[in-house]
Parts: C-alpha cells; sequence; structure tokens
C-alpha cells in the first residue's frame, strides 16, 4: 500500500514488526539506486545500483533484494522541482509505485528527494573519489540519503509519540 503520510508509513512499518529494514530507491531513467537500512530503522547504508531493463524484471529484483534484506517497506526519492511542483520525472515515480504495489503488500512511501544526488556527489567529492568511482556510486549513494532522510524523520515520529 502506498502511503502519502509518513506517519502512517511508520504505523504500517511497525505492523510488520519491530525488526524490519527498509529499502530506499532513487529512480533514475537508466538505473535505481538502492539503499538499505538495518533493522532497527536507524542507519542507512548505500547498497547497489539496479541497470533498470522493464518494469517486471526491475521489480523482481527489488523484491529479491527486499526479502534477502528482511526489508518490510520501501522508501521512494520523489523528484519534486525546487519550488516544490511535480514534474514528469515525479508522475513517473508515483507510477512505479503504483505498479509496485500492486506486487507486494510492503508498505511504500515517497520521500523528497531534492538536492539528495547534489549532497551525494559533495560527500563523494569530499571522500576524494575519482570521477569514475563516483559514477558508479552516485546512485545508491544518493539512495542512501533519501532513506536516511525518512529513517530521521520516523525517529523523530517514534521519539514524538514516546515522550
Amino acid at each position: 500500500m502506498i502511503h502519502e503520510d509518513i506517519a502512517e508509513f511508520a504505523e504500517a512499518v511497525m505492523a510488520r514488526g519491530a525488526d524490519t529494514a527498509l529499502l530506499g530507491l532513487d529512480l533514475g531513467t537508466r538505473t535505481i539506486g538502492i539503499a538499505v537500512s538495518d533493522r532497527r530503522r536507524s542507519i542507512a547504508t548505500p547498497d547497489s545500483t539496479l541497470r533498470r531493463t522493464r518494469f517486471q524484471a526491475d521489480a523482481a529484483a527489488l523484491l529479491a533484494l527486499a526479502r534477502a534484506r528482511g526489508a518490510g517497506g520501501f522508501v521512494l526519492g520523489l523528484p519534486r522541482n525546487m519550488d516544490g511542483s511535480e514534474g514528469p520525472r515525479a508522475q513517473s515515480t508515483r507510477a512505479f509505485a503504483r505498479n509496485l504495489s500492486h506486487l507486494t503488500d510492503a508498505p511504500i512511501t515517497f520521500w523528497d528527494e531534492r538536492l539528495s544526488t547534489v549532497a551525494a556527489e559533495r560527500a563523494l567529492l569530499e571522500a576524494d573519489t575519482s570521477r569514475r568511482r563516483r559514477a558508479e556510486v552516485i546512485d545508491h549513494v544518493a539512495a542512501g540519503f533519501i532513506l536516511q532522510g525518512a529513517l530521521d524523520r520516523l525517529r523523530h515520529l517514534s521519539g514524538a509519540v514516546q515522550g
């Protein structure tokens, strides 16, 4: 099920168990950057980059990875324009989420990905990563920034509920 509200997403994830990781996805036109959280949903780690083919194959690969990593939910980066509006890339991401939701009962949500690639690029430059290596890892590093943002928000929400 797709949850526009992060608090509803948090409830849906908790209903699946306290020991459930999340996958973060940075959907590009040619690749999908993938990050995975730990099972306590504290830290996002860049995982891999999937070269896109067709939806069914991409979804099968993502669902297999989710099973292997114990992930019970998906956070998709939503590429909004700088003014907050949504263009064709955001519509494409929403369509991907709708199609994926027909193949899994895992909760799906969106996280504003504005500047995630910029932040990933900056982090890789600060780490003195070569241009070639940056090109290889930028998508899943960006997915890590997307997922970490959502994890931080989820942690804030759970703190507000407990405190």
